[in-house]
């Protein structure tokens, strides 16, 4: 139970973390925890013209292919569904062109290593 909540934290802190990293990249962030049953999106973004669908990974150590590895087709499935429920629930949002982007942290809390990966993968 404890190991469940710790993660979840550290889920939620990476979460914050990421999105004040993209926002000091000049992104303005639209939406944050977006669930549906088909799937959560973490992060939904503006990057110019662009509407940014963002997936946080966060991993302690590289062990097991990193945070990067952890987005698997079935995740990007998930995600894919999750951004049709997200485009039919903010119409105003469909005009914009659409990314998948995932977010990594790698290390512990605020000396963790960020990493953005645009464009990770296509529908």
């Amino acid at each position: 139970m404890a190991a469940d909540r710790d993660r979840l934290q550290r889920g939620r802190d990476a979460e914050e973390r990421a999105a004040r990293y993209l926002e000091a990249q000049g992104l303005t962030i639209l939406a944050r925890n977006f669930r549906r049953r088909a799937g959560e999106i973490d992060i939904v973004a503006r990057d110019g013209g662009t509407l940014a669908i963002i997936e946080v990974r966060s991993r302690a150590t590289r062990s097991h292919g990193g945070a990067a590895a952890s987005v698997g087709m079935r995740k990007q499935q998930r995600l894919i569904r999750a951004a049709h429920l997200l485009l039919a629930a903010h119409p105003e949002w469909r005009r914009l062109p659409a990314r998948f982007d995932v977010v990594i942290e790698e290390g512990d809390g605020e000396a963790a290593r960020i990493e953005w990966i645009r464009h990770a993968f296509t529908t």
